[in-house]
């Protein structure tokens, strides 16, 4: 099937072959609605039950009060795809199915996401930032608006020229502070990002995490990044001569000078941010996209089923 549809740059078409060939044989969904939301309270009637009747309010007041809750089926989910210039890193597999960079992993993730959720009658909305926000649609659950988002995630497929590419930094924090307080319905927050910020602003994004937390969003933070070149700073012995996509900040070096420190910095990073992840109860899903959606995405999707 993936050789199938390799390239295919029509989200849609993609989205609904792999819903179909993999995800519809699954015996759960590997999401789900909040189930219920409470209310108010009400004055307890005589012979009604006593399973709801909130007894700290009782223990307060001498009264008996019910609470009242709201059936909340479906899901509402905020899809953010971090599109600053490092997520097209590395900039020749922009737009590969099979070997992706950055933003071309985001851009079939979400499709996907998107797929599943309509199929479950949900609501989704799209944003993109970078270092400001530079999109954010309505969270809607129609084929229409499905159809809308699939045009803005295929533009993000489009090749790219490296040297004609936009630097724009991103702006993590302050987007995800900026969601949480304006998001007045509990959510589902999908973040793709490959968490580049300065280490001075570490604080900030783990700040504005446990802000999404404590307004009672599930978050699941999709932590993307080129393993081989990135993480393992897998560039051999001759001299390379590095830009910064971000900055164009440019340094010429030999690798295996700063190799076993820019592995250790890395890896220190990538292990601050799994354990605030882990203290907040938000799900991270660490993304080398070097792996190919296909061993990353359906694996996860598969795991999380599972646990309902």
């Amino acid at each position: 099937m993936f050789q199938e549809i390799e390239g295919y740059k029509n989200l849609e078409f993609f989205a609904r072959q792999v819903v179909e060939g993999f995800i519809t044989g699954l015996h759960k969904s590997p999401f789900h609605g909040f189930s219920v939301e409470f209310a108010e309270h009400r004055l307890y009637n005589t012979g009604e039950s006593t399973r709801n009747i909130d007894w700290k309010l009782y223990a307060r007041t001498d009264k008996l009060f019910v609470k009242r809750f709201e059936e909340e089926t479906n899901l509402r989910c905020q899809l953010l795809i971090d599109d600053s210039s490092s997520m097209y890193f590395p900039a020749e597999r922009q737009g590969n199915f099979r070997t992706p960079n950055k933003i071309t992993f985001s851009a079939y993730a979400a499709a996907l996401l998107i797929e599943l959720f309509m199929r479950q009658r949900d609501a989704f909305g799209l944003t993109l930032f970078g270092d400001e926000v530079h999109l954010r649609s309505e969270v809607r659950g129609s084929t229409a608006h499905q159809r809308y988002l699939y045009g803005l995630l295929e533009k993000l497929l489009e090749p790219v020229d490296p040297s004609k590419l936009e630097q724009k930094g991103s702006n993590l924090a302050p987007t995800l502070h900026l969601l949480a307080e304006e998001m007045h319905r509990r959510s589902l927050v999908v973040i793709f990002t490959d968490a580049f910020v300065d280490p001075d602003k570490h604080e900030a994004l783990f700040d504005a995490l446990r802000h999404l937390r404590h307004c009672r969003h599930e978050v699941l933070l999709f932590h993307t990044y080129d393993k081989a070149l990135e993480v393992d700073f897998d560039y051999g012995n001759a001299p390379v001569h590095f830009i910064d996509m971000e900055s164009d900040t440019r340094l010429k070096l030999f690798p295996n000078e700063v190799a076993e420190t820019y592995r250790a910095t890395m890896h220190r990073m990538m292990d601050d941010i799994k354990r605030h992840a882990v203290q907040y109860k938000i799900d991270y899903i660490p993304v080398d996209v070097g792996l190919g959606f296909e061993q990353v995405m359906l694996p996860y999707l598969l795991k999380r089923s599972r646990h309902f």
